[in-house]
């Protein structure tokens, strides 16, 4: 039984949490960096370890009883470092842009050259935006696709890197559809001596699948999210090699961040686990050739994919040839319950307000078991609203066909909520 003391001492936020619990049970989420977390973590994350604050490292903490997150922190670190293989893991960044931030801070000082992907084609906010932090605290340069493949210009990466001499490069993405070449990366750092910093929060239970080359070997230091493809809690993480492993542990603390959030990094530790076993790598195959087969059927129905189709877990779509912008294609999906966000394309000729595409993915989708005959019929109803966004009666038999698909397919079945 879930929330029976918070429906009585604050029955305002508990109905904000139904109405979400009821959204999510009735919506088809196509967002790709959205996913449901399991039971277990979900659970986990309601620990009183919520109550312990543990400045510091597992047996070098700066408050006392720490003993027993000293045990769910180790969990995860070993956990985290068996799941990629790598030398050393911090588990305590709060998120993406912190565990981000201390990577800089561990390979770089405030002034220095940054290299990282364009916003507009695929990358970050803090990958070297200028309204971020990245952007306003580094000398930045950014890269883009190629304007014909719409893919990585591995070629004119490394000719920029040659003449701005970057201290840091770096490769992930946050809506980019194609694999990413870790190994070219790693050779263009190590001609213009910089490091190769990984960003693999989308696709980072894809590379623990072995779905995706895996930036560890290549990479100085691999920063991810763990709520992503990883389907864990709300929070990141940050492996690196062991010669960079007392940087980043200064880097996340006292650095950038105080007391690390307990019962979080349980969570992560419980993530974990599930992501070691063979029915998560299973999953992950799924999430993929969802994917595909929602690419294959959207490009069948005459829309036009970014770089042409999907290597992971997103896509993006150029609604340029339908006629409408993105934000007025979410809007109109968001009528029928179907979640997405718009999203800028390269070489967008919108500003990111407006935008001329969206982005989709299927790791949501996919956790709620949904396989390729779905992923068809979503591109259909996908496809059935945003050409007649004005004809309310089509648009309530696709609100019914969602409302039809999601029942068939249901969300936290033994999420029980008090009488």
């Amino acid at each position: 039984m879930f929330y029976k003391q918070l429906k009585s001492v604050d029955p305002q936020v508990y109905g904000a949490i139904v109405q979400e619990l009821t959204k999510q049970r009735e919506h088809l989420e196509l967002i790709p960096s959205e996913n449901r977390v399991s039971l277990a973590v979900l659970e986990t994350l309601a620990n009183p370890m919520q109550n312990n604050y543990a400045e510091g490292y597992p047996g070098r903490r700066y408050y006392g009883g720490c003993e027993f997150v000293d045990i769910v922190e180790r969990l995860a670190i070993e956990r985290a470092k068996t799941l990629f293989d790598c030398d050393h893991v911090n588990v305590q960044p709060h998120s993406g842009v912190p565990a981000n931030m201390a990577a800089y801070m561990a390979l770089a000082d405030v002034g220095d050259t940054l290299m990282g992907m364009a916003l507009a084609h695929g990358g970050h906010l803090s990958h070297g935006h200028k309204v971020n932090f990245s952007g306003r605290c580094f000398n930045v340069v950014q890269y883009t696709v190629d304007q014909k493949t719409e893919r990585i210009d591995y070629d004119g990466l490394a000719k920029l890197a040659r003449e701005a001499k970057p201290r840091i490069i770096v490769s992930g993405a946050s809506a980019y559809s194609r694999v990413i070449d870790f190994a070219r990366f790693r050779e263009i750092c190590d001609e213009v001596g910089a490091y190769h910093m990984a960003d693999i929060s989308h696709i980072a239970g894809l590379v623990a699948a072995g779905l995706h080359p895996s930036p560890v070997p290549y990479a100085d230091v691999v920063t991810s999210t763990t709520h992503k493809t990883l389907r864990g809690p709300r929070g990141a993480i940050i492996l690196c090699k062991q010669e960079h492993a007392k940087a980043i542990d200064r880097a996340v603390f006292p650095g950038t961040q105080g007391g690390p959030h307990m019962h979080t990094i349980a969570a992560k530790a419980v993530c974990f686990k599930e992501a070691l076993t063979e029915e998560f790598r299973s999953y992950q195959r799924q999430i993929v050739a969802n994917a595909r087969a929602l690419a294959e059927e959207l490009m069948r129905l005459g829309y036009r994919l970014v770089s042409g189709g999907t290597d992971n877990h997103l896509m993006l779509i150029d609604l340029r040839n339908k006629g409408m912008t993105g934000v007025e294609a979410e809007a109109i999906l968001d009528r029928v319950h179907i979640t997405v966000n718009k999203n800028m394309i390269p070489y967008d000729p919108e500003t990111p307000a407006i935008t001329s595409g969206i982005r989709l993915g299927t790791p949501t989708a996919t956790t709620e078991g949904m396989k390729e005959d779905q992923m068809r019929q979503i591109a259909r109803l996908i496809d059935t609203a945003l050409t007649h966004p004005d004809d309310e009666g089509v648009l309530e038999r696709v609100r019914a066909q969602v409302h039809e698909l999601t029942q068939s397919f249901p969300v936290y079945e033994d999420f029980e909520l008090p009488d």
